[in-house]
């Protein structure tokens, strides 16, 4: 809706409000309340948009950057949007990043860790152990492409004339042809392929967006520093932050090697157990040539992944050519080799039951274990050098997160592997009497027979928490009839707004879910384990000798376990497509990444790419560059995930700038969502920092909002950061203001509020009067001119 811009003093000079918005997108029109609107600078993919009336708002200034005397915009801020929602949403195709999100939740734990002072071994270790879970789910996706492609299709079906018969797309590797692809090892060297083409799409998908985002360079710092500034930069201000290209590119050729690796060592594994068997020495010392090899290539992509971390103090512009280049290189010849050699002849070897070498999943699963409980030991040592009341689960997010992507990746690849196994047997069940292949690994079916007891788990923690949602909003009743004292009592208009707003007060259980969650898998998780190793066989057979209750009870969950992970999984693929097809649901999808990929890529290359690192740079360059220019003043203006962007961008700004911009946020999930769950870098001493270097910030928020909420940050400046919780609904009743009821806005429509005019032009008031600007011929920021082409 159009807001109406308050008049301001004719000696305020130019003024700027740069909008910023949340999650889900929108469009400058609506953004501006106007149907005509121009881009200013830009491109497709993110761009500043003003009214068409406001292109030449501030093109000619006058001396000291004065709007000449007459013009009509003078003495009010111009308003301008930067939407940047195409970024995670913009097409179909990103709609498949889906797929990792896996990938997207261990990435988020990197940047989970406590807040701490020293410890810088610790804080390092912390990096490693976060790098090397991320390099295990790589290695477990290829894995799993490994069991779908070389066990399930090459080693069984194609082995077993039961189920090749009525396949046609296995027929020249069946069996019962006797061809000249017929033999095991030749199957599963063409079979390799698959996993292989599987790695090479995600270094693919992966470099692409590292050109496209990572190497967007942030605003290059001053030559001389400023005495005002302080020497200790929070995380967020330093140069390097935003451009993490090195990094990623170094960690894309080690997970890219771990991929190639994975499907060399799943190829020669058979092929060399099959030759020390049949006792023939050059294949057997080939293999063993093969296997020495693939370990010591192994070793150097887990250096590669354990010696360079982030480097954030400076602008790293270099790049690892010997690493980028000759690690997935390397990868890819020792896999060209042992395709060779797996397709030697070896006339008498017959594939029966399961590819040997199915406990690898059970290798990985201990190790992504024993990674989350050495990062949860490392965690709480960093939470009690400096420990924070405000932190999540006293540093223990980042662990549990981490748990939360190895469950999310267990089940993604448990599920394809169920779900192939059962489109490959038919009307048999893979494994069963009636059955014609032996199935997937037995680690897999146990991981899917303990989901239904976890889903009773957070069944029972939904009750508890919908009982405890019910008697706050009971509890809140009178409060509610209080703020609105000349309005007559309604017990269902009090009991919607009550509702919402305990309903939004489940964010801030937000840690005990996840606790719960995370605790409940581990324990679960290491129960599937130990049974799968102990017994060897699935749960079904191995509660055979029990108890009937028993039995039954196991064959039940895993039955219920193996048909949920299959239709999770389908529901998640086709959430996928429909968001191809339907923009609403890509929206939907948008949001979820407008959340999750907020962060660089720190521990995993293949994550979906991190908007923020075009974002940032975007408007850093932007208010750099017109407060430059013009010497006025300007108010960012973020709402939701918009004020986490505006913050970050006021962080990078060169002190010059700094002085001359105010922040607004509303409907901020800074200290609410970032604050606790990331207190590294938006804890309470980073928005304290945050609060002092910037010139002035007001915080808006309601309590009605299930994302937004106050900073709490303790100021010196007057009247401070947040202000009073807004009222939502604006009126209880009818009124001659509001003859219509009005709504309960929640996290929506700030604008609408009256608060939110007065607080821009109080900003507007406390910034200091026009400055002289700074034109300078040899700086980039001083080259631009307003219109379309500036920025």
């Amino acid at each position: 809706m159009p807001r109406v811009t308050p008049p301001r003093d004719d000696d305020g000079g130019p003024a700027l409000e740069l909008l910023v918005h949340g999650v889900g997108g929108t469009t400058p029109q609506d953004m501006l309340g106007d149907p005509r609107t121009v881009r200013i600078t830009g491109d497709e993919t993110a761009a500043v948009y003003r009214r068409a009336e406001d292109v030449e708002a501030d093109r000619a200034t006058g001396p000291g950057g004065q709007v000449p005397d007459g013009d009509e915009t003078r003495g009010r801020p111009v308003p301008e949007a930067y939407v940047w929602c195409n970024l995670t949403s913009g097409n179909g195709a990103r709609a498949l990043w889906l797929l990792l999100l896996p990938f997207m939740v261990a990435n988020l734990v990197h940047w989970m860790q406590p807040t701490t002072r020293g410890l810088t071994r610790t804080v390092r270790t912390y990096g490693v152990l976060v790098r090397l879970l991320a390099l295990s789910l790589t290695v477990l996706l290829i894995a799993a492409a490994c069991e779908v492609a070389l066990d399930l299709a090459a080693w069984q079906c194609a082995g077993s004339p039961r189920c090749s018969g009525d396949k046609s797309w296995l027929g020249f590797l069946s069996t019962e042809r006797g061809g000249w692809w017929s033999q095991p090892g030749r199957r599963l060297a063409v079979a390799a392929l698959v996993p292989a083409a599987v790695t090479g799409l995600l270094w693919y998908l992966s470099n692409r967006t590292w050109s496209a985002y990572e190497s967007q360079r942030p605003l290059p710092a001053g030559a001389e520093p400023d005495p005002d500034e302080p020497t200790a930069r929070p995380a967020l201000g330093m140069p390097g932050f935003w451009y993490g290209r090195r990094l990623v590119a170094r960690l894309r050729a080690a997970h890219t090697a771990a991929g190639f690796l994975t499907v060399a060592a799943a190829l020669a594994g058979a092929a060399a157990r099959h030759d020390r068997r049949a006792a023939v020495p050059l294949l057997e010392a080939t293999g063993r040539l093969l296997e020495g090899a693939l370990l010591a290539g192994a070793v150097v992509v887990v250096w590669v992944v354990c010696r360079r971390g982030r480097s954030e103090s400076r602008l790293d512009v270099k790049l690892d050519r010997a690493v980028t280049t000759l690690l997935p290189g390397s990868a890819l010849v020792l896999l060209a080799l042992t395709v060779l050699y797996a397709a030697w002849s070896r006339p008498g070897w017959v594939s029966a039951g399961r590819l040997p070498g199915d406990r690898a999943f059970g290798v990985i699963a201990l190790a992504e274990g024993g990674l989350v409980v050495a990062l949860a030991v490392v965690a709480l040592t960093m939470y009690r050098r400096v420990p924070d009341a405000r932190t999540a689960m006293r540093g223990l997010g980042g662990p549990a997160t981490a748990m939360l992507a190895c469950a999310l990746g267990g089940v993604m690849t448990g599920g394809v592997a169920q779900r192939v196994a059962d489109w490959l047997d038919g009307a048999g069940t893979p494994g069963e009497p009636g059955g014609v292949i032996a199935g997937p690994p037995v680690l897999l079916t146990w991981q899917a027979a303990v989901i239904p007891p976890l889903l009773v788990v957070l069944l029972a923690l939904g009750a508890f928490l919908a009982v405890h949602t019910w008697r706050a909003r009971r509890a809140m009743a009178g409060g509610i009839e209080a703020e609105y004292p000349d309005a007559d009592p309604d017990v269902v208009r009090t009991r919607r707004i009550a509702r919402v707003r305990a309903m939004a007060a489940l964010t801030d259980r937000a840690p005990a879910i996840l606790g719960v969650t995370a605790a409940t898998t581990l324990v679960f998780g290491a129960a599937a384990l130990v049974g799968a190793w102990v017994t060897g066989k699935v749960p079904g057979r191995a509660a055979a000798g029990t108890a009937d209750f028993v039995a039954s009870a196991a064959q039940a969950a895993q039955a219920l376990g193996s048909w949920l992970i299959g239709v999770g999984f389908i529901l998640f693929v086709t959430w996928g497509r429909r968001a191809y097809r339907d923009p609403a649901a890509r929206r939907t999808i948008g949001i979820l990444w407008d959340v999750g990929t907020f962060w660089p890529r720190a521990s995993h290359p293949f994550a979906p790419p991190c908007y923020a690192e075009r974002a940032v740079p975007d408007l850093t360059w932007r208010m750099a560059g017109w407060t430059d220019r013009t010497g006025g003043r300007l108010v960012i203006s973020g709402h939701s995930q918009g004020s986490v962007l505006a913050a970050a961008s006021v962080w990078q700004l060169p002190p010059r700038a700094r002085r001359r911009v105010a922040l607004l946020t509303y409907g901020s999930p800074l200290e609410r969502l970032y604050g606790r769950w990331f207190p590294a870098f938006f804890g309470t001493a980073c928005l304290e920092a945050l609060s002092d270097e910037v010139h002035c910030w007001r915080n808006l928020w309601r309590r009605t909002d299930p994302i937004g909420g106050p900073v709490r940050v303790k100021s010196d400046q007057a009247p401070g950061v947040d202000t009073e919780a807004l009222k939502d609904p604006l009126a209880y009743g009818r009124t001659r203001e509001q003859p219509l009821p009005a709504p309960v806005l929640g996290h929506s429509d700030y604008q609408a509020d009256p608060a939110f005019d007065r607080e821009r032009t109080a900003l507007l008031d406390r910034l200091p009067p026009c400055a002289v600007p700074r034109q300078r011929p040899d700086s980039p920021l001083g080259q631009g001119s307003s219109g379309r082409s500036s920025g």
